[in-house]
């Protein structure tokens, strides 16, 4: 991606010329061109542009209400600030870049004007290049969790409408084609039936935090035919799938026990999610537990351990790493209707949005973020706010 200079337009071209162009459609920019416009922040000094956008960024840092949203993109502009990259590899690839072209709506999308959006694993290994051979082209605007405020309609959109508060995983599949432009950016376009309004009770941050952690924890314990009286125990409780997976299963589900692992630091507020039993992993093995369960839901990788303390007949959701028999995998499909099915438990708060207490982290520390989901030692969602 770093080709040397030229002094001929011809020798600029890269391989991704005609979608750099959908990305940034002014004059044709390829993406080296695109490069240098680009701002990768941090570092910066004082003096410098990327500090320049950084204060711009940070003097926002309050969340403005949905309505003074609404107003300030009555008229939306043909380019947006958003998170780039042109090439597979680690944080290191991320750009930030101030004239990428807000996405064009679809009939049945709508255009939302974003005020939060969260990071997933998924996210980083996207970026990585694990699932490229299915991932849309590249140059690529990450980011799967949106809030915000829908600003335009497409022609065949039936219920949503604009000013309305909406959240929601903006991709239907996560690892079939997710959308060249995602959600960390000041816009992105969105199918209706992927999307939700958001509950009333609870701010753009913590709704941004929500979808694809909450889907992907409803539709593995649906996927177990997990019903009232059962058992599950929870490995990873406190990360974002992990703590919703016990809270769906205790308050929507009907758990008979819930038992969770975390760090030692984190035990009390697994209880407070509604974990019957918190065990420290640090100091005990699951293998060790004097009972087995009807379910375990693995969502740190260890479903060779998983499998010895499920009961016979039981189920195991295996979230990451390699599957051991009967264990199982399953890639989680965005659905607007699982999110407006629980919306009725997030308003009543018998299930609570995690956020992890080190966010939100601002626009001008995507960089930071992604570093931060890949150590694996959040918990709750890592959430980006505000979005310029």
């Amino acid at each position: 991606m770093e080709a040397i200079l030229a002094s001929t337009p011809s020798q600029l071209k890269s391989p991704y010329h005609s979608l750099s162009s959908k990305l940034w459609p002014s004059t044709s920019l390829t993406l080296r061109e695109s490069k240098r416009k680009t701002i990768r922040y941090p570092p910066a000094t004082a003096s410098s542009p990327a500090s320049r956008i950084r204060l711009r960024v940070l003097a926002n840092s309050q969340s403005a209400p949905a309505s003074a949203v609404a107003s300030e993109v009555a008229s939306v502009p043909s380019d947006m600030k958003a998170w780039v990259y042109g090439e597979y590899g680690g944080v290191d690839v991320l750009q930030f870049d101030s004239s990428v072209s807000v996405p064009e709506v679809k009939g049945d999308q709508v255009l939302i004007k974003v005020v939060a959006a969260a990071l997933n694993p998924v996210d980083a290994k996207r970026m990585q290049g694990k699932f490229k051979a299915t991932d849309s082209p590249l140059p690529t605007v990450p980011g799967y969790d949106v809030a915000g405020v829908v600003v335009k309609v497409g022609s065949q959109v039936k219920e949503l409408k604009e000013g309305d508060e909406v959240y929601g995983n903006i991709n239907e599949k996560a690892l079939d084609g997710p959308k060249q432009f995602g959600s960390l950016a000041e816009y992105t376009a969105v199918e209706e039936k992927l999307l939700a309004l958001k509950p009333k009770n609870i701010d753009f941050v913590q709704a941004a935090g929500l979808p694809l952690a909450i889907e992907t924890a409803y539709e593995g314990l649906e996927k177990t035919n997990f019903s009232a009286g059962k058992s599950i125990l929870v490995l990873n409780g406190a990360g974002g799938v992990g703590s919703l997976v016990i809270q769906l299963a205790k308050h929507v589900f009907g758990a008979s026990k819930v038992a969770a692992t975390s760090s030692t630091g984190k035990l009390e507020f697994l209880k407070s999610l509604g974990a019957d039993l918190a065990i420290d992993y640090t100091k005990e093995n699951i293998e060790d537990l004097p009972q087995k369960f009807d379910v375990v839901y693995d969502a740190i990788g260890q479903c060779d351990r998983a499998v010895k303390v499920v009961k016979e007949g039981g189920s195991v959701v295996a979230l990451t790493g390699a599957v051991t028999p009967p264990g199982f995998r399953f890639v989680v499909t965005s659905d607007g209707a699982v999110l407006k099915k629980l919306n009725p438990y997030l308003e009543s708060g018998k299930v609570k949005p995690i956020v992890d207490p080190k966010g939100p982290f601002p626009f001008s520390q995507v960089v930071e973020a992604f570093s931060y989901v890949e150590s694996s030692r959040a918990t709750g969602k890592v959430v980006i706010h505000p979005i310029p």
